[in-house]
């Protein structure tokens, strides 16, 4: 084959070659992606674990302000309650009239530790909603710290490199690359 002539061999060649670097670059591009992607995702864990945390707040907030009506609502019923026996004349300072006002404050105490307990319980469900979040966004920082867009490109350049390499071996061998040679290696 003259000097000057460009074969199909060598333009799979050079095509292989073109391949195996626009490759190196997708993989330097896929890496630089997937690092923003777990930075973006790990962001994102932080704003939902914030918003955990006040979620927290607010129900124990909620409680508190739950507790105050439920204790407020005792003492009204309890009022009620005295004054209602004692328009009745009846001594409120013992038998059932005494059990029942004790009744009253034993039942809104209940009430009133039901709804503190409940707040904690909702408080404890969203921290540990937190908790998971700020896991989660450690994990994926610490993942798209593991990212390497520059080795993923290398990786990438080196197994095209092999690639190329055992192609260019082989069509060589055949004489396609235009070296001159015939199959064989003869003149």
């Amino acid at each position: 084959m003259p000097e000057g002539d460009f074969s199909l061999g060598q333009a799979s060649f050079g095509m292989q070659g073109i391949g195996g670097i626009l490759s190196m670059i997708g993989a330097f591009g896929s890496a630089i992606g997937q690092r923003s992607s777990l930075r973006a995702q790990a962001d994102i864990a932080d704003i939902n674990a914030t918003t955990a945390e006040r979620s927290a707040q607010a129900a124990l907030a909620a409680g508190q302000h739950e507790e105050q009506r439920s204790m407020l609502a005792t003492a009204n019923l309890k009022s009620t309650q005295k004054a209602t026996l004692a328009a009745n004349g009846v001594d409120l300072g013992e038998g059932s009239a005494a059990r029942v006002l004790t009744s009253t404050d034993v039942m809104g105490e209940i009430d009133k530790n039901t709804i503190a307990a409940n707040a904690v319980r909702t408080a404890w469900g969203y921290r540990t909603q937190e908790t998971n979040f700020q896991n989660e966004a450690a994990s994926k920082r610490s993942s798209a710290g593991a990212i390497s867009p520059v080795m993923a490109a290398g990786t990438s350049l080196l197994n095209s490199a092999g690639a190329v390499a055992s192609n260019w071996y082989a069509l060589n061998r055949t004489g396609a690359i235009g070296n001159g040679s015939s199959a064989g290696g003869n003149p």
